[in-house]
């Protein structure tokens, strides 16, 4: 069960990351979008792992690969924003939420769109 302490540094951790993928989207040159869907944090706090949401589908990889190489980069930038908040700033794992497309793909079988229709 996660602490009120987890649920705080998680939201904090959620917004500053929004905040700056919302940036860096604005300054590409390619369009897309990219939405922190989930942060859980470890309870002694030295671990956030993040859930993001990459549209299109085509650029996940590609995005992914940039968001891992940055990871310090991420992490220094949330450290200045909590700095004053917690003691140790936590390590960053990135992930891919695919709940969207799992929630897509099950509405297409459900409507026999999919490649297996339901009888």
């Amino acid at each position: 069960m996660e602490s009120n302490r987890q649920r705080k540094v998680a939201q904090i951790i959620q917004e500053d990351m929004a905040e700056i993928f919302r940036k860096q989207a604005s300054e590409s040159k390619q369009s897309f979008l990219v939405s922190v869907s989930d942060v859980k944090v470890t309870a002694d706090l030295s671990i956030a792992k993040i859930y993001l949401s990459i549209f299109p589908a085509e650029l996940r990889q590609p995005i992914m690969k940039e968001i891992n190489t940055n990871n310090a980069y991420y992490r220094n930038y949330i450290g200045q924003k909590m700095a004053k908040q917690v003691r140790i700033i936590p390590q960053l794992a990135f992930y891919i939420d695919t709940s969207l497309d799992d929630v897509e793909r099950i509405e297409k079988e459900l409507k026999g769109e999919g490649d297996n229709p339901i009888l």
